[in-house]
């Protein structure tokens, strides 16, 4: 193991290199919140990638094609067709607009302050998004060196929690960029065709499971599918880390093709995953938990080095999501909820105290797809119809899209108690709620007034002048 021990550390120390490297450049607040607006295609590209796979995507996705077959695909397959309709429909209109965070879309779409409502279910949905990520580091450590779970997430969450807080968004996108390398050798170029070669090939897979439900895109379940696609499509179009992520293109067209490079890439990522979880039902079929997997099938078919790079890999894919919402969460907690002037030294505190937090709730908690659930569910059933509505639809009004946020959001809640949190109740009927709440309230009131409307179209159009850029910066 001393080579694989090796490898990790190596991994870890140029992570916090990096960071350091950041924290020297990120001097202002645009470069510490979004890296100065200034990222080219192939950073952008791989940046973007980097934020969305996660943990989550990872371990969750090798754990749900180890239980259903190829059709454990369809989370990160969602998470990549967000991807790809946020970069094709609305990429272009979020550059333009220079702000830093969701809420203060919604203020310049609707006039007046919606940002404590808003900012509040951000907030939630970020912080569950570091919590998942950071609760999948101790899979990582615990096959290292066996260490307990709480250890290994207080070691992980430690590593990102200083680089993040040292440089910002520079060093989240530097850090970005080698996990994004990192995690293609170790994912695509070496545990898949590893563990397919393991196994036999597909169709040793089949000899070995007898059980052509595995190979059956449709086995998770039409209804787990139609919820994967409401959480994690809409989701994506609307979360604070993909869209802070956005923010840091340095024009409207790198955004598009960036992104729609991006969701390409996640589509290939979610089949890579539900295939390694397949052979790892057919090389190892009594493991009791599905997210452990991913650690049992690297412990067991790779060599030493080689599972040293592929765990930097599992590694790379928290840290990157981990850091992004981390980021993110800080964002929302400074612009839209403590809403004083910041610089760069309070935003490094917020980005301290809210990292803190969250190593503290991942170390409550267990289920990493159970806590992305829960993240998405309140995020889309709260705010998806408010933003949407706001970018396609006029006649929506501020008093409609904070009534509608209000009751989606209540709404998810009430339902993941009382049907569980894994239900697919909560984003149906907190979606319904949050719609039928917006048309009715917004048809209810007044007009957003003609003024809020006009400058909201120079702004979408790229033609505000600086005085009006700096209202929300």
């Amino acid at each position: 193991m001393a080579l694989d021990y090796a490898v990790i550390a190596a991994y870890v120390l140029g992570m916090i290199g990096m960071g350091w490297w950041g924290m020297r450049r990120a001097t202002t607040k645009s470069e510490y919140l979004v890296a100065g607006r200034r990222l080219g295609f192939g950073m952008y590209s791989g940046t973007m990638s980097a934020v969305v796979l996660g943990g989550a995507s990872t371990i969750g996705g090798v754990g749900l094609g180890y239980k259903f077959g190829i059709s454990g695909a369809w989370m990160v397959f969602a998470i990549g067709l967000g991807i790809l309709l946020l970069s094709a429909l609305f990429a272009r209109r979020i550059v333009r607009l220079k702000v830093y965070t969701v809420s203060q879309m919604l203020d310049l779409r609707y006039g007046g302050n919606s940002s404590m409502v808003s900012g509040a279910v951000m907030w939630a949905y970020t912080l569950m998004l570091t919590v998942t990520s950071t609760i999948a580091y101790s899979t990582i450590f615990n096959v290292l060196f066996g260490l307990p779970k709480t250890v290994g997430v207080i070691i992980g969450g430690s590593i990102v929690v200083l680089y993040s807080v040292l440089g910002g968004m520079w060093s989240i996108t530097l850090t970005d960029i080698v996990q994004f390398i990192v995690k293609t050798i170790g994912i695509l170029f070496l545990l898949l065709p590893i563990s397919l070669f393991a196994a036999g090939g597909i169709d040793g897979i089949q000899a070995r499971l007898d059980d052509p439900a595995m190979f059956d895109v449709g086995n998770i379940g039409i209804s787990t599918i139609v919820t994967f696609l409401l959480i994690y499509v809409f989701g994506l179009l609307i979360g604070q880390d993909i869209w802070q992520r956005v923010f840091t293109a340095k024009s409207p067209k790198v955004a598009t093709w960036g992104g729609i490079t991006s969701g390409l890439y996640c589509l290939v990522y979610a089949v890579a995953g539900a295939l390694i979880g397949t052979a790892g039902k057919a090389l190892y079929p009594d493991i009791a938990n599905k997210d452990e997997a991913f650690a049992t099938m690297v412990e067991g078919l790779l060599p030493t080095g080689v599972r040293g790079l592929v765990l930097a890999a599992a590694l790379a894919a928290m840290m990157s999501t981990s850091s992004g919402a981390l980021i993110a969460c800080a964002t929302v907690a400074a612009n839209d909820i403590w809403k004083r002037k910041t610089d760069v030294h309070s935003n490094r505190m917020f980005t301290l105290v809210l990292g803190v937090i969250a190593i503290g709730v991942a170390v409550a908690l267990n289920d990493v797809v159970a806590a992305l659930t829960v993240a998405y569910n309140i995020l889309v059933g709260g705010l998806l119809v408010a933003i949407i509505g706001g970018l396609v639809w006029k006649r929506g009004t501020r008093i409609g899209a904070m009534a509608s946020m209000a009751v989606g959001a209540l709404t998810a809640i009430a339902f993941m108690v009382i049907d569980g949190v894994l239900a697919d109740s909560p984003i149906y009927y907190s979606l319904g709620a949050s719609f039928v709440t917006y048309v009715a309230v917004s048809l209810a009131t007044p007009p957003t007034p003609a003024e809020v409307l006009a400058a909201w179209d120079r702004r979408v159009a790229g033609k505000a002048d600086e005085e009006e850029e700096l209202v929300n910066a």
